[in-house]
């Protein structure tokens, strides 16, 4: 695990962005998890900050091989990771621009359905917090070849590394396969599991290993 993986990991548990509890959490699919990751509460500047320079440092870790000239963020949680995480790369001395959509298509003014950079011939990586399902990752996708745009990566902020309800592949594998694109995450179940040895212990770590046991994917 990197040294960005780990700050992020402390800033998500300091902050109870990452939680665990002995009685779990009830997720959409019906599953009770030990653990749950919040990015809506990275909701003040310093801890924006904290997250884009995670995103930043994600994206230029050569582990990861990302190549691209903007970053898409999906309405509407993608919109400030994509131009929080810009303002990082700049201070990193990258400069590359932003796009995002809207959710109606504006029918006045310059009209259309993307703000910022126009993807017109352009490498683009979609910025988002996670892939549950993956809907709302292929809508992205059905806009930036719309505009022109070539996606070649996807990156979010969490990858729980668990089996979809209908298969024994994660949500992220699914995506991966299907659209054959580079996505990866900040963080990994993994990478919790982990870091979670090194600070909670005990029952937290073996709850963790459990719910792996139960529904995790293998881990290629």
């Amino acid at each position: 695990m990197q040294d960005y993986q780990r700050e992020f990991l402390q800033v998500s548990l300091d902050n109870a962005i990452l939680k665990f509890r002995n009685e779990g959490f009830i997720l959409k699919s019906g599953r009770l998890s030990p653990y749950f990751f919040n990015a809506g509460l990275f909701n003040s500047g310093n801890l924006l900050s904290r997250l884009s320079t995670a995103y930043a440092k994600a994206i230029l870790d050569p582990a990861n091989g990302f190549n691209f000239d903007v970053l898409f963020g999906p309405a509407y949680k993608g919109i400030p990771l994509a131009v929080a995480t810009c303002m990082a790369l700049t201070m990193s001395g990258l400069n590359v621009e932003y796009s995002f959509n809207r959710k109606e298509i504006k029918d006045h003014g310059e009209g259309g359905s993307i703000v910022g950079a126009s993807l017109k011939g352009k490498k683009v990586v979609i910025i988002d917090d996670v892939i549950t399902s993956g809907k709302a990752i292929r809508e992205a996708v059905e806009i930036i070849k719309a505009e022109g745009g070539v996606l070649t990566g996807i990156l979010v902020a969490v990858d729980r590394q668990e089996q979809t309800v209908e298969s024994t592949k994660s949500a992220i594998e699914c995506v991966r396969e299907e659209l054959n694109i580079n996505v990866r995450a900040i963080i990994t179940l993994e990478n919790i599991i982990e870091f979670t040895k090194d600070t909670l212990g005990g029952d937290a770590v073996q709850q963790l290993e459990a719910y792996r046991a139960r529904y995790g994917i293998q881990i290629k």
